[in-house]
């Protein structure tokens, strides 16, 4: 069965601790994107001129022609723009990744020794500066194969780390199926990394960014000057670092063009930042490859059975005892549009109640009816289920006196005479005095009101029942 694919769940309420080097409280990924010389120009023979990500408002391609001002715009990044971000970077020891666009690389020999001079991570940025939502899955694998190729061909090791920017909706899978990948991060959906299966590929994803990065100096709403982006991450800083002081670290992306915040009036505000983050304790400047291999080091994955991905079969026999002799619920829920999200405690209770509420009033009693009597013969002679048992005895419902089981015997009888089943309550929630006290509180009720509240006990109990799994 096909299942909803998109994972909008993630790490849920309790995300893990990074533990950083040094306990940082924040750890600051900083990227330049080398892509001068690998856009879009027919003399790279593309059909048209580049015009994404520029200072040229409004820029669109032009077919069959070069444009001459968006080349030298780009042209700006490599010959001025690298060398003014290379000295910053440099000056400060701050470690610098690079998105390397291989064609783009290969034309610029020059920075590529600077690079490798200063200890940069290379990474690799696809093998041309173009938009890949219509290419074809086959042709972008080769361009990825040929890609790594050309890359190791100039810098002299392949890339271990990938981002095509202007991706497809298969450039996640084909860079992990490629398989020589320490991280990849075509995403933006996290402020940590985590673990991709795909395949059998156990593939780690550092997210990257949009939003702190300087290509906002180039779209609408944007950046107009330096202090804006200073202050854009500055406050950016601020929050994750007080996360972390409050116990939960983060990972902070900060994306760079050379042809944008190599500008002068830009590159201050970039310094500005720099300089502020330098001035705190506990801030951990990495690569995205020193972060991957903290990260595969401090937190392996371990694959896990999948709720989404069980068979039918399989998933019945998990999840079928979870309503009290109603295996039914879990056959439904099985058709649902499970995902990621449900591979939970939270989400394979919604999954399952989603069925009962949607039950029959019929089929629903039928859940009610099957739930055994509170203390009753059935656990007297042991023919409760394991989850009936155990639930039973978590409030001493199993080592009753007579007198207190002679109570539960009539209250029991006049509930089921009263209402057509039996009295439900989440034992796991009360103890031996406070069910005796809602015996009788409900007893009072009427049937509508007192068929509600037992259903949402009985939910209550699948609840408990799906908490103890280890899910």
């Amino acid at each position: 069965m096909t299942r909803y694919p998109r994972d909008l769940r993630g790490y849920g309420r309790t995300p893990p601790d990074p533990q950083w080097p040094g306990k940082a409280r924040v750890a600051i990924s900083m990227v330049l994107n080398f892509e001068e010389g690998g856009e879009n120009n027919i003399l790279h023979g593309d059909a048209a001129s580049e015009a994404f990500l520029s200072d040229i408002a409004g820029a669109a391609q032009w077919p069959g022609q070069r444009h001459w001002n968006m080349e030298s715009i780009y042209e700006y990044g490599a010959r001025a723009g690298f060398w003014r971000l290379h000295r910053l970077f440099t000056r400060l020891n701050v470690p610098l990744t690079i998105y390397g666009v291989a064609t783009a690389l290969a034309r610029a020999p020059e920075q590529v020794a600077a690079m490798k001079e200063a200890g940069w991570e290379i990474a690799s940025h696809g093998l041309k500066w173009v938009e890949h939502k219509d290419m074809a899955e086959e042709e972008e694998r080769r361009q990825i194969a040929e890609a790594i190729r050309l890359h190791t061909e100039v810098v002299g090791e392949r890339p271990r780390g990938w981002y095509t920017g202007r991706c497809s909706a298969n450039t996640v899978r084909l860079t992990a199926e490629e398989g020589g990948f320490d991280w990849i991060s075509d995403t933006y959906d996290d402020d940590l990394p985590y673990w991709l299966e795909v395949g059998a590929r156990d593939q780690l994803v550092i997210p990257y960014t949009l939003e702190a990065n300087d290509m906002r100096f180039a779209t609408a709403p944007g950046y107009i000057e330096g202090e804006q982006f200073f202050q854009y991450l500055k406050d950016s800083f601020d929050t994750l670092y007080a996360e972390g002081m409050d116990g939960a670290p983060k990972m902070f992306s900060v994306g760079l063009h050379n042809r944008l915040i190599g500008r002068p009036g830009k590159v201050a505000g970039l310094k500005r930042f720099l300089d502020y983050a330098l001035s705190h304790e506990g801030v951990w400047f990495a690569t995205r490859g020193e972060i991957a291999a903290h990260w595969a080091a401090t937190h392996p994955h371990t694959r896990r059975e999948r709720p989404s991905q069980m068979s039918r079969d399989r998933f019945v026999e998990v999840f079928g005892g979870i309503y009290e002799h109603s295996p039914w619920i879990a056959e439904r829920a099985f058709e649902l549009e499970l995902g990621p999200a449900h591979d939970s405690h939270e989400g394979m209770a919604s999954a399952l109640v989603r069925i009962f509420r949607s039950a029959s009033e019929a089929e629903r009693l039928g859940v009610l009816t099957a739930h055994p009597d509170l203390a009753g013969k059935l656990a007297q002679a042991k023919r409760l289920t394991a989850e009936s048992t155990s639930e039973q005895a978590s409030a001493g419902l199993d080592a009753l006196t007579d007198e207190e089981r002679a109570t539960f015997e009539a209250l029991n009888a006049a509930y089921t005479e009263k209402f057509g089943f039996p009295f439900i309550i989440a034992v796991k929630d009360n103890t031996k005095a406070s069910i005796l006290h809602a015996f009788r509180r409900r007893l009072d009720q009427g049937r509508e009101t007192e068929f509600r509240e037992a259903c949402k006990q009985v939910e209550r109990i699948a609840w408990h029942r799906l908490n103890a799994m280890d899910l």
